[in-house]
């Protein structure tokens, strides 16, 4: 059914008018060279170290049970110089999670993981660990989040660019605006592509857009907003609504349908410039269409499933009987957006493309300017533990004298 109702949703573009003025807005698509620009980054300060010696020196820390500490690990990540290295320092990092000193993990050590697997042409790694984020204490900030998905959306890969927005959703990290675009234009790019969608990759791919969408106050963020809620609102209504909001971000109360309809409300009662794609409100209007047809046909389909994790309970079953009405909420809503001329004929892909147009560049200079500023910090934070660590070992070695004298003195 999901393959279905997304074949019909994202329908091509029929006119050579639109065609060509999809093309027009979507030149400006990727982040600027000035963002993914290395320089920065690359000037800081290193130690040149061997990674040999340091993996040495952290396996022997672990066979004594002593600690390793972040800036050993900060060290190692800092002197990969090949793809044969990241896998090493993969080992090491999950070492690092699981040792007493976890939770010392720096945070330009996560970023520099991160940059050193795209350098060096292993973002699978990169992905890997970003999945298992609870494994390897990869918690990366929004600017390192964007590199991640421009890198898969330079190489046209917008399923890749889609998991790397997933797990900024699951991390609720849409604060920045350049993420929420970068994001949205992913989402949108994925979708245009027509996927087989999971019921699982639905949820997820919902909860993404509404998420995003909330922070957008545009076309864009409330289409997006609008295709969130139907996406997960399909899903509940399939498998009830535990399975919608176990392991994410989202609230327990049902009616993602019903919320899908209260953002047309608010367009249709909206004095601004607020509009709807149309494109979007076909989507959910086919979706209404094949539940209300064959209501139960999902939930058929996962009869054993659903009785044997006990998914589908009243309130579910509340929900179900509700889409008569928000069948003819949504007749009644949509004629009011056609009367209003608040439907936008325009794709989300197009619109998102325009967005990012329009909007990107001087967002990506705010971002750009605080990542210098970020760098520095962490310069300053580093060259402390520096300083703190070469003071310890004096301090170590100025008592193993003082022991060597005092046995030297007994004798």
């Amino acid at each position: 059914m999901a393959a279905s109702v997304l074949q019909r949703f994202l329908l091509p573009v029929r006119t050579a008018g639109k065609i060509s003025a999809h093309r027009e807005t979507g030149r400006r698509c990727l982040l600027s060279a000035a963002y993914t620009d290395t320089k920065v980054w690359e000037q800081r300060q290193t130690e040149p170290q061997s990674l040999g010696e340091l993996a040495s020196l952290m396996d022997r820390s672990y066979e004594r049970k002593f600690p390793v500490s972040s800036l050993t690990i900060s060290r190692t990540v800092d002197c990969i110089s090949s793809k044969e290295e990241i896998d090493q320092t993969e080992y090491y990092l999950y070492k690092f999670r699981h040792s007493p000193n976890c939770w010392y993990l720096r945070d330009w050590t996560v970023h520099s993981w991160f940059r050193q697997c795209l350098k060096h042409g292993a973002r699978e790694k990169a992905i890997h660990t970003l999945k298992n984020k609870v494994q390897f204490g990869m918690f990366p900030d929004e600017f390192t989040f964007n590199l991640l998905i421009d890198s898969y959306l330079k190489d046209k890969d917008y399923k890749g660019a889609c998991s790397v927005v997933e797990e900024v959703m699951l991390q609720e990290a849409f604060t920045q605006p350049t993420t929420q675009i970068v994001s949205l234009f992913a989402l949108s790019k994925y979708l245009a592509t027509k996927p087989d969608l999971s019921w699982q990759e639905e949820r997820n791919v919902g909860a993404a857009l509404m998420l995003a969408g909330l922070e957008q106050e545009n076309s864009v963020g409330i289409s997006a907003q609008l295709l969130g809620h139907a996406l997960i609102g399909k899903v509940e209504m399939a498998r009830g609504i535990h399975v919608v909001f176990h392991q994410m971000p989202l609230i327990w109360t049902p009616g993602y349908l019903g919320r899908s309809l209260a953002v047309m409300e608010r367009v249709c009662t909206d004095t601004g410039d607020l509009k709807l794609s149309t494109e979007v409100l076909d989507y959910l209007q086919t979706i209404l269409q094949e539940l209300s047809s064959t209501p139960s046909e999902t939930a058929e389909e996962n009869t054993a499933e659903n009785q044997a994790d006990d998914s589908i309970d009243e309130e579910d079953e509340l929900e179900r009987a509700k889409l008569p009405q928000y069948t003819a909420k949504f007749k009644e809503l949509r004629e009011q957006l056609q009367a209003q001329g608040k439907e936008d004929s325009s794709s989300l892909e197009a619109l998102t493309s325009n967005l990012a147009q329009e909007k990107l560049s001087a967002f990506e200079q705010l971002d750009v300017a605080e990542y210098q500023k970020r760098v520095q910090d962490w310069e300053a934070e580093r060259r402390q533990l520096v300083e703190r660590e070469k003071e310890m070992r004096e301090k170590a070695e100025q008592e193993r004298l003082a022991r060597q004298a005092a046995r030297q003195a007994a004798q």
